[in-house]
């Protein structure tokens, strides 16, 4: 994938940026002092073990989780501690691991359900360019989302969060549960979303999913940033992969690896 400006020729009212993030779970902290900067128009892949703390910094940005420390910010406005639907409102979409989706409503429900806080013109025009990135869904509007496959269920997810037209979106597990050629028939639309100026961040258990698709990386352990920098120095050196026990042998993109299997990222 072709490296982009770095964030430093980025106007600085553009990035989403985290700072000194701490989160505390069970009276004990997860996410120890993280920063990281996601710029519009690239995709950014956030790597780690298991238990890395990943999937609490990402419910801090939904607004699910208060930071205990730190700050989230898109440019001049101040997101932390916002509730989910402020944040959402401020152009910010999560999608959470495990395809959370309302199983017993129809897909044009479910994207009904995430068009409340739309004009009607707006969900309109939101539908409309979700359904054109995922067609597969065009042709089941009218079945419930406990039916569809697993692919087509990813799939109502991210279109759920899209359909805000958002300026960000953090994606937690793009590819857990699914068969490799339903991810890669899942990462050209993230290129084109990102196409489009909106700025991503994946969040992937398996390395090699990430690295396919993003420019820069961050790799996290115990709670801190370990690694940053272009996703093109990580493929060079995949001693800084080893040493956050993410691949060992060469690990595809359905998990497997040479005798062994990658852990999955938590």
């Amino acid at each position: 994938m072709t490296e982009t400006a770095t964030t430093s020729d980025v106007k600085a009212d553009t990035v989403l940026r985290l700072e000194d993030v701490v989160v505390e779970r069970g009276g004990r902290q997860v996410v120890r002092g993280v920063s990281i900067d996601v710029t519009p128009g690239e995709v950014t892949a956030l790597l780690g073990p298991n238990g890395a703390g990943k999937s609490s910094l990402v419910l801090a940005v939904g607004g699910v989780l208060r930071p205990a420390r730190g700050s989230i910010s898109l440019g001049s406005d101040d997101l932390t501690g916002r509730r989910p639907e402020r944040i959402r409102q401020a152009g910010v979409a999560v999608v959470p691991e495990g395809r959370r989706l309302l199983p017993l409503l129809t897909v044009r429900e479910n994207l009904g359900v995430a068009c409340y806080s739309l004009t009607r013109q707006e969900a309109k025009t939101g539908m409309s360019s979700a359904l054109e990135l995922f067609p597969e869904l065009q042709k089941r509007l009218d079945v419930a989302g406990r039916l569809l496959s697993g692919g087509e269920q990813q799939m109502l997810v991210l279109a759920q969060a899209l359909v805000s037209q958002p300026k960000f979106i953090f994606i937690d597990e793009l590819s857990l549960g699914l068969a490799p050629v339903v991810v890669q028939r899942l990462l050209p639309t993230l290129r084109e979303v990102a196409e489009r100026g909106v700025g991503i961040l994946l969040i992937e258990q398996f390395a090699t999913v990430a690295l396919g698709v993003a420019n820069r990386a961050y790799i996290m352990e115990g709670g801190r940033i370990q690694f940053s920098g272009l996703t093109s120095e990580l493929k060079k050196d995949p001693s800084l992969l080893h040493s956050a026990y993410l691949l060992r042998g060469s690990v595809g993109a359905n998990g497997g690896a040479a005798g062994q299997s990658a852990p999955a990222a938590g």
